[in-house]
């Protein structure tokens, strides 16, 4: 009997730090296996997203790494964000879509911009922008670094939709388990 309850006390401590581990504000182990990381598409067709080093999971300050899979056929919603984001293809071909008009009242035509496996792209602060999987043959993969997390996202249903209309979207998704509201300071 002693035995089974070790065991079933392993067990629990085993799985209280695992799902722990999932919001570990402390830090990452410097050396992990990607595979082993949780991946989910976050409600968003056609994604597949990994938070490699993230801020509000691992407590990172500077700067997040995601590696994301856009399936054929599917994109990223039309936004923006204030930070810095830069892009590596690993994997696939797809399209660029970046309006650089941030100073008008809405982000208006793109521009697009071909992108292709070993080739890299960034995203100016507040760009407007989306980035689409335009290979019907094969999964775009691509690695993305951001400055400044957690990301604040807005959101936007057409490229003529006004910047005071957009979405703000925070937390995005793949941080809303983890993301805790930071304490409010008594004045008193």
């Amino acid at each position: 009997m002693g035995c089974q309850w070790l065991v079933f006390l392993t067990v629990l401590l085993f799985s209280a730090v695992a799902e722990a581990s999932d919001c570990a504000t402390d830090g990452v182990p410097i050396v992990r296996n990607i595979s082993e990381i949780e991946q989910d598409s976050y409600g968003i067709p056609g994604l597949s997203h990994v938070t490699v080093a993230g801020s509000v999971m691992h407590g990172f300050k500077e700067i997040e790494v995601w590696l994301q899979t856009l399936a054929p056929g599917t994109g990223t919603p039309i936004h923006r964000h204030s930070c810095e984001e830069i892009f590596v293809v690993q994997k696939g071909s797809g399209t660029l879509y970046l309006a650089s008009n941030s100073h008008l009242k809405y982000p208006g035509n793109p521009q697009e911009f071909p992108v292709f496996a070993n080739s890299t792209f960034h995203i100016p602060v507040n760009d407007v922008h989306q980035v689409w999987n335009t290979n019907e043959q094969e999964d775009l993969h691509f690695i993305v670094v951001i400055s400044r997390p957690p990301v604040k996202v807005f959101v936007y249903d057409d490229w003529f939709m006004p910047h005071t209309a957009a979405q703000l979207r925070f937390p995005f998704p793949w941080d809303e388990r983890c993301y805790q509201t930071p304490p409010v300071k008594d004045e008193l």
